[in-house]
């Protein structure tokens, strides 16, 4: 979906959150929502990522689906199938995509899991909005930086005009009040 990313370090991959997850959660589609209830809360999860035998995701299942989709409509969670509750076919990141651009994705799509996934498709972290925060500052310092000196360098005589201007004013101003 997204592109590869350009500038060193900005990859999903390069983060240093990457390196450190643990491994997603994963069930199969036919597991039943009780058994994936109760991986997920011995590993303090808040999703599972649904493969098939390949091991390539096919869905994602989450603490809200769960609740709304489950609890709220009393359907019993033995019986109940992840394939009858999960996010069929979710947006899925390649480890060298860009990580600003997806944080864009998520943020204009409101959705909080994205699943990263290898060159064979299978899944290798799933990253959510709070792993980009933290991460962002000195990516949008850098930027914010990148583009005040472009508009500086760009408009470097108006500033020395506008500059020049200000230092008059002041010492102007600085010379009558001196006389009264």
């Amino acid at each position: 979906m997204s592109q590869n990313a350009i500038r060193p370090g900005s990859r999903l991959m390069d983060r240093p959150e990457y390196r450190s997850k643990q491994m997603p959660l994963t069930k199969s589609p036919d597991t039943n929502v009780f058994d994936a209830v109760n991986a997920m809360s011995k590993k303090n999860y808040g999703s599972v990522v649904v493969v098939d035998t390949e091991k390539k995701v096919i869905g994602v299942v989450t603490e809200r689906d769960i609740m709304n989709k489950v609890v709220g409509k009393e359907l019993n969670p033995k019986e109940t199938l992840l394939s009858s509750i999960m996010t069929e076919n979710p947006k899925l990141a390649r480890e060298t995509d860009d990580m600003l651009e997806w944080l864009r994705i998520m943020s204009n799509e409101r959705f909080r899991r994205l699943p990263v996934v290898d060159d064979q498709g299978k899944i290798k972290a799933v990253f959510t909005q709070g792993d980009f925060v933290s991460y962002t500052w000195p990516d949008l310092m850098y930027q914010m930086k990148s583009i005040a000196t472009a508009t500086v360098t760009k408009n470097w005589p108006l500033f020395l005009i506008g500059g020049g201007i200000a230092i008059y004013s002041l010492v102007l101003i600085l010379v009558i009040s001196m006389m009264n």
